[in-house]
């Protein structure tokens, strides 16, 4: 059997979306299973075990350019290698028109299908094109984890039943000579570096400078140094006003997300906002402090593991609230 997946972007969405390739592998051990992404994400989906391959797409730069030359041969580009193989199952994840285009443009071997959402849930988009394109538009819950959308729109479109254990397949290849560790562990610090994840695509997801600093300072008292990341210049000219109020933080390059992923394994866990980078984290089984301003952890955030969890309150949790779930999780880890 060969399956494709649809699910373009965002890196959060990305995430959510493994789980379901993993219980596909599980249901169907010799499937091939391929994945369209936006080309940002591709190196990450390439550590999803069980992807056999990993189609890139750029429609959120095409777009911006739709008619130009260089447009249509990377089109013609993408449409070649898409249609490469014929699928027996193509689902699209993502529920929307530009999912739908690219799963109608996906080859369909005989007796193949398309598969894909038929409702809108809370949180999330919906466009009608994506139940239009599907053969079989699976209906599921409105109030629905991200993750639970994905695995019961794979399992319930082609038939098999969900186990109750979860997950994401995420590998990281851990290496103590990455630059971004060594520069960490040549510090005076004996435990392992905390990643800060302080930077979100919402101003009303982020929390105030002042308490990542606090934060960062009572975790430097047990001599854990704190590395922050960022992902364009607005976040990293927030990580250096943050680290350069914290004793020895360091302020991690811009990496591609497969770098950041292997530099974040080797690390002792992650506290960070409701981002894509902080799913990541959740994916890698890192201890995780998942901190939410708004009341939609129930949504995208961790899941029933005692090392990780989500803090919630408003106008922002305290940093004595974050501080109480950081210890939790890092004993939780410490014990497994």
């Amino acid at each position: 059997m060969k399956i494709l997946i649809v699910k373009l972007s965002s890196l959060g969405d990305v995430v959510h979306a493994m789980p379901a390739v993993q219980d596909l592998r599980r249901a169907f051990p010799q499937a091939q299973i391929d994945w369209v992404v936006e080309r940002d994400f591709a190196p990450l989906v390439r550590r999803c075990e069980g992807v056999h391959r990993v189609i890139p797409c750029e429609l959120r730069r095409w777009r911006r350019a739709p008619c130009s030359a260089a447009t249509r041969a990377a089109w013609r580009a993408f449409k070649a290698e898409l249609q490469q193989d014929a699928y027996d199952v193509v689902i699209d994840l993502q529920g929307l028109t530009k999912s739908a285009l690219v799963a109608w443009l996906a080859r369909l071997a005989p007796q193949g299908r398309r598969l894909g959402l038929a409702n809108r849930t809370e949180g999330s988009s919906f466009e009608a094109p994506a139940r239009w394109v599907a053969q079989q538009a699976i209906t599921v819950p409105g109030h629905i984890h991200a993750v639970a959308r994905a695995r019961e729109v794979c399992a319930r479109g082609i038939g098999y039943d969900l186990q109750d254990s979860l997950s994401f397949g995420l590998l990281a290849q851990v290496d103590p000579a990455h630059a971004a560790i060594e520069s960490v562990a040549r510090s005076a610090f004996r435990g392992a570096p905390v990643v800060f994840v302080h930077g979100t695509s919402r101003a009303d997801k982020e929390w105030p400078v002042p308490a990542w600093v606090e934060l960062g300072q009572r975790l430097v008292q047990q001599a854990h140094p704190v590395v922050l990341i960022h992902g364009n210049d607005a976040e990293l000219a927030r990580a250096q006003q943050i680290a350069g109020q914290i004793p020895g933080a360091s302020v991690w390059p811009r990496m591609q997300l497969d770098a950041l992923c292997d530099a974040m394994a080797a690390s002792a866990g992650v506290i960070g906002v409701d981002s894509g980078l902080s799913h990541v984290a959740v994916a890698l089984g890192l201890a995780h402090v998942q901190i939410y301003n708004l009341e939609t952890a129930w949504r995208t955030g961790p899941q029933g593991a005692a090392h990780q969890l989500s803090v919630f309150a408003q106008p922002a949790p305290s940093v004595a609230a974050v501080w109480q779930g950081w210890l939790a999780v890092a004993s939780a880890r410490g014990r497994s």
